[in-house]
């Protein structure tokens, strides 16, 4: 019975007994489509949590639990069990499931298959939707205290930080968490490696690991177009070298090419099974979206509301011009100490006193974080986001409002709009999520990941060539790390340090620090260094370093790294 998003909406609207009729219909209906169809048909699973939304508000449909119950767990839904009024059989599947040591979190049957996958001892490589729960596997993982020694690899700060909290909060007892290099993890005790790829890449204290997790696989694939990859690459190649077992993690893709003769042997579970169901809604002929997206917002049934923006200006841009018109919420004492802390009559703390949170590249990574923890409890109900937001970082959006489609002035693809997608609706929260759509969404498309670390070694990039250790050597290898090596003038073990800031980049870094070292510019130096021993070189003094933040100024803006009294305090 394929129930349409309007249909769902008119049944909310009705009353007493013809709700009760309809809902039975639903329940009798979907009880047959189970048995036809498949286990991860979003037909089928998208009932259970409407109906969840229905019978949290609607006394009258109180008698229903227990059939609803059932239904919740022949879909696999078993965090939708109401244990107070199942069947006792549907109660003891619910409890059967229930991680008391993770917060009583209720597992879902896929999450128990790959859970069963991985703890048999099997590598797993998990493509599903960003409401499946897969961090939470990760979770379960560290609980079972089958694994000692973990190295995890994240792809972003902002995802670094919200790991960390969560694996100190559960876990500070029983593992040591090494993040930096200055922390030396110890041999006799449990460890946790925890970074990005340039942090684990030349650590040398991994030893021997009993599982390594990839956050984010996708972004192995050099096609996803991050300058990153090959760093990536490199570093996981480094910890499956070292592993006894590995777990990728990520959202929407259906196959992974390897080759034949590849020496990495997993299990792939690619699934659609949701745990949210999500209203879509097509604003593209809308004249006035500014106007538009501001009724939206103003809307609280879409609270806690995410609005994606292409880029960080544009983002400022929107919450300032929000922020002059609009009051959402008060928030109490942060916009103070924004004050405090980075001097009045920066916009920031206007934004903020309005309600509104934005995230992205240029705020300060804490605050950024914090960001995301009042939007989560509530306290903040707008959350402007770029880019940085859509990459693993778990948020409790009950709305996304896509306002933009591009992303560095390429449009995004279906890929990546799915992702940013799939942050409507919120499990145990949210039990129908909403996107509002401002423009035409891509097509539609299979996505393959292609990691070069599982193909043919000998066409890998530089950066991973020159970590491939001497089982998996070919002449052509040899060669081509001789001429490497010969090029730079390096050694091996220069080769592969340089190789976590790319190889090409080291080269011409090399190159400048050289030239400079003959002109007689100050930069070397022993100990720590002093303010006039750490400002560049001669040559170095126009170094474009991205982007900073002018807090006093009001405002953000591009920056260069020079001389002036901005920077010198």
């Amino acid at each position: 019975m394929t129930v349409s998003q309007q249909q769902w909406h008119d049944i909310e609207r009705l009353n007493g007994n013809a709700l009760k009729s309809t809902v039975f219909d639903i329940l009798q209906e979907t009880a047959y489509e189970i048995q036809t169809r498949a286990v991860d048909d979003p037909v089928v699973l998208n009932v259970v949590p409407r109906l969840a939304q229905l019978l949290e508000t609607r006394p009258e449909l109180y008698s229903y639990k227990e059939a609803f119950s059932a239904l919740a767990r022949a879909a696999g839904l078993w965090n939708y069990i109401d244990k107070e009024a199942a069947d006792y059989r549907d109660a003891m599947i619910a409890d059967a499931v229930t991680a008391d040591n993770l917060d009583g979190i209720t597992f879902h049957r896929e999450q128990i298959t790959a859970l069963n996958t991985l703890l048999s001892g099997k590598n797993l490589i998990l493509s599903a939707p960003t409401s499946f729960g897969k961090s939470v596997l990760i979770d379960a993982l560290l609980a079972s205290k089958k694994y000692k020694r973990v190295a995890i690899v994240l792809p972003t700060i902002a995802l670094l930080d919200e790991f960390r909290r969560r694996i100190e909060r559960r876990f500070g007892d029983s593992f040591h968490l090494a993040m930096y290099h200055s922390q030396a993890a110890p041999s006799d005790k449990n460890v946790i490696f925890l970074g990005t790829q340039e942090r684990l890449i030349n650590r040398t204290d991994l030893g021997q690991l009993d599982l390594a997790i990839v956050d984010e696989f996708y972004k192995l694939d050099p096609t996803r177009q991050d300058d990153r990859s090959s760093t990536l690459n490199a570093a996981v190649y480094q910890l499956l070298n070292r592993s006894e077992q590995f777990f990728f993690l990520g959202p929407n893709i259906e196959t992974v090419r390897v080759t034949s003769d590849s020496r990495w042997k997993f299990e792939f579970l690619h699934t659609r099974f949701a745990t949210v169901a999500v209203d879509t809604y097509d604003l593209r002929s809308v004249g006035d979206k500014e106007n538009r997206l501001t009724e939206e917002l103003n809307r609280r049934e879409n609270w806690p509301a995410l609005v994606f923006i292409s880029s960080p200006d544009r983002a400022n841009q929107l919450a300032e011009r929000l922020a002059e018109s609009e009051n959402f919420t008060s928030v109490d004492d942060f916009p103070e100490w924004i004050d405090e802390n980075f001097g009045k009559g920066w916009n920031l703390s206007k934004i903020v006193a309005a309600g509104i949170g934005v995230h992205h590249g240029r705020i300060p990574r804490a605050m950024a974080s914090h960001f995301v923890r009042l939007f989560n409890s509530g306290e903040l109900p707008v959350l402007i986001c770029t880019s940085t937001l859509i990459e693993g970082v778990n948020t409790a959006a009950k709305s996304v409002l896509i306002y933009d489609k591009q992303i560095n002035r390429r449009n995004y693809d279906f890929f990546t709009f799915s992702n940013i997608r799939g942050r409507a609706g919120r499990l145990g929260q949210h039990h129908v999520g909403a996107v509002y759509l401002f423009h035409a969404p891509p097509d539609q498309e299979a996505i393959e990941v292609e990691p070069p670390l599982f193909g043919d070694l000998d066409k890998a990039p530089d950066e991973l060539l020159v970590h491939i250790s001497e089982e998996d050597t070919t002449p052509a290898i040899s060669d081509r790390m001789a001429g490497l090596a010969q090029t730079m003038r390096l050694t091996p073990g220069e080769l592969r340090l340089a190789s976590s800031v790319g190889l090409e980049d080291a080269a011409a870094l090399k190159q400048r620090v050289e030239a400079s070292s003959r002109s007689g510019a100050r930069i070397h130096w022993t100990g720590h260094p002093s303010y006039h021993e750490i400002w560049p070189a001669p040559g170095f003094e126009d170094t474009e370093i991205g982007v900073f933040m002018e807090p006093g100024g009001g405002s953000w803006r591009d920056g260069s790294l020079r001389e002036s009294s901005s920077l010198r305090r």
